[in-house]
């Protein structure tokens, strides 16, 4: 049976992102300004909430603290006026949100500029819990100028973390470049059916997959006297292609040899990990005993199958991925969102997250107790970090049982104790409606601002990506991945024309 390369890509899984952009996007001298880099023995892993989680619903103001902006009232007054009480119907008001309690590792939950107690919405029960063992950094009112609330094209920007600009490839795809993988080798795995925005690039390989155990090669399982004939030709084809001068067919070889050897090296990794772990699989996803039994919860499984086999030394380290990316959709809340009832819709989305990120960090734990030191299994929860975000946030005054999409939300750095700083970094949005010059606007969403002037100024989410690059996956100078929009020729305190990627939250 003839196997066209479009056949192998999708049958595979295997998606690359070369045929999307120029092949000479990468040797621009531009991005040649960053610094090679190693991620080193560690990992890290992008989750994406689709459909624009309401932040103001997932940190929330609980007491005290200074007014804001017009000086009228504080936080959590603002918070009340614009939210119904869920004695009302269509009330989405938290009125329990979970407040951590502060430890050796955890510092208090509070909103930096007014000293304003926060708290978790309770479906996020077992993030309240990591909080307080030091394993998460809330990131608070992350945005970016001129915002734009079509679903498609704000998720966009953030993949690409270059809000007005046209460049095509994502931030994760340009630090994956310019670290010098190449065609041949496969340093990231996106959970899922297709490429993620964020990996986007023309330099390397990305393999995409949803269940490990049904990746592998095409073969047709009624005809199996051909197996040998088929691998053989597909061989001989990659081989043809890296022998052409064309850097593109290269390209296309390189990626093929890889994709090749991934299949049949990887469906190791899912065998070895029953193998071995075969009771922390069925709390991922089990019937008898229960177990969390969702897509979020699923798709670590993936990635902890993948980190078990790489941290054992089971793939070579052409083929060892350490970068990640799955998404959970379904925020789009304009209705129904509900409040703090279990069978709210906010509050199951909250806790699938949640409780897979625990239970997920218990898995490496597990994997590590016993380790020697030295090896790849050591002190695993401290060498993986998840990163989670949303295209937007929701406005802050409620429709009728639901929020519109609005334009500030926090983000959340989560990993081992050791691994990251815990506690909250940037200021809570300013939700005035009364603040004239720096609250909401006449749309009802949070201005953006990067004034150090103004008490409630954002947190630009490319000072966050940069500092992950600088701090986690090693970047001397992320600063050409991430252009300022001072070199598109913006100007003024209303756009990002000074970095920061020393935010505090990574060591």
């Amino acid at each position: 049976m003839a196997i066209t390369r479009r056949q192998f890509l999708r049958r595979t899984g295997l998606a690359t992102a070369g045929a999307l952009f120029g092949p000479g996007l990468f040797r621009s001298p531009w991005l040649q300004q960053a610094m090679a880099s190693t991620i080193g023995d560690r990992y890290f892993i992008v989750l994406f909430l689709d459909g624009g989680n309401d932040g103001l619903n997932t940190v929330i103001p609980v007491s005290g603290g200074s007014t804001i902006g017009s000086g009228a009232k504080g936080l959590r007054a603002l918070y009340e006026d614009a939210r119904d009480n869920p004695s009302t119907a269509g009330g989405i008001r938290i009125l329990n949100p979970l407040v951590p309690t502060p430890g050796a590792n955890a510092p208090a939950m509070l909103d930096p500029n007014t000293g304003c107690q926060l708290g978790f919405h309770p479906g996020l029960a077992s993030l309240r819990d990591m909080y307080e063992d030091g394993m998460v950094a809330v990131l608070q009112g992350c945005g970016y100028p001129e915002y734009n609330l079509s679903h498609e094209v704000s998720r966009r920007i953030w993949q690409r973390g270059t809000p007005l600009s046209a460049l095509g490839s994502g931030w994760m795809g340009r630090h994956l470049a310019t670290a010098g993988y190449l065609g041949s080798d496969i340093p990231a795995v996106n959970i899922g059916s297709s490429v993620a925005g964020e990996y986007q690039q023309t330099a390397t390989s990305v393999l995409v997959f949803d269940r490990l155990q049904d990746f592998g090669f095409p073969y047709d399982d009624a005809y199996t006297g051909d197996n040998g004939a088929k691998n053989a030709a597909f061989t001989a084809l990659c081989t043809a292609a890296l022998a052409n001068d064309n850097p593109g067919m290269q390209y296309i070889g390189g990626t093929g040899n890889s994709t090749l050897t991934a299949t049949n090296a990887y469906p190791a990794l899912h065998a070895q990990y029953l193998a071995d772990r075969r009771p922390w699989s069925r709390r991922y996803s089990g019937d008898n005993p229960p177990g969390l039994n969702t897509s979020t919860a699923r798709g670590f499984r993936e990635i902890a199958k993948v980190i078990y086999g790489v941290a054992r030394g089971m793939l070579p380290s052409s083929l060892s991925a350490r970068f990640f990316e799955l998404a959970n959709g379904g925020y789009d809340t304009h209705s129904s969102q509900g409040a703090s009832e279990t069978n709210g819709g906010h509050y199951r989305l909250h806790a699938e997250v949640a409780d897979a990120v625990k239970l997920f960090y218990q898995d490496l734990a597990d994997m590590a107790s016993g380790a020697s030191m030295g090896s790849g299994l050591a002190d695993l929860p401290n060498k993986v970090t998840v990163l989670v975000w949303s295209e937007f946030s929701r406005r802050i005054r409620q429709n009728d049982s639901g929020t519109d999409h609005g334009s500030q939300g926090p983000m959340f750095v989560i990993g081992g104790a050791d691994a990251i700083n815990g506690g909250v970094y940037g200021n809570h949005p300013n939700i005035d409606p009364n603040d004239a010059s720096n609250g909401i606007d006449d749309d009802g969403n949070s201005r953006y601002s990067q004034s150090n002037a103004n008490p409630q100024r954002s947190t630009d989410f490319r000072d966050v990506y940069g500092t992950i690059m600088k701090h986690w996956l090693g970047v001397a100078n992320p600063q050409p991945l991430l252009p300022l929009d001072s070199d598109l020729g913006y100007s003024g305190p209303h756009y990002w024309t000074a970095a920061n990627f020393n935010l505090g939250f990574l060591p």
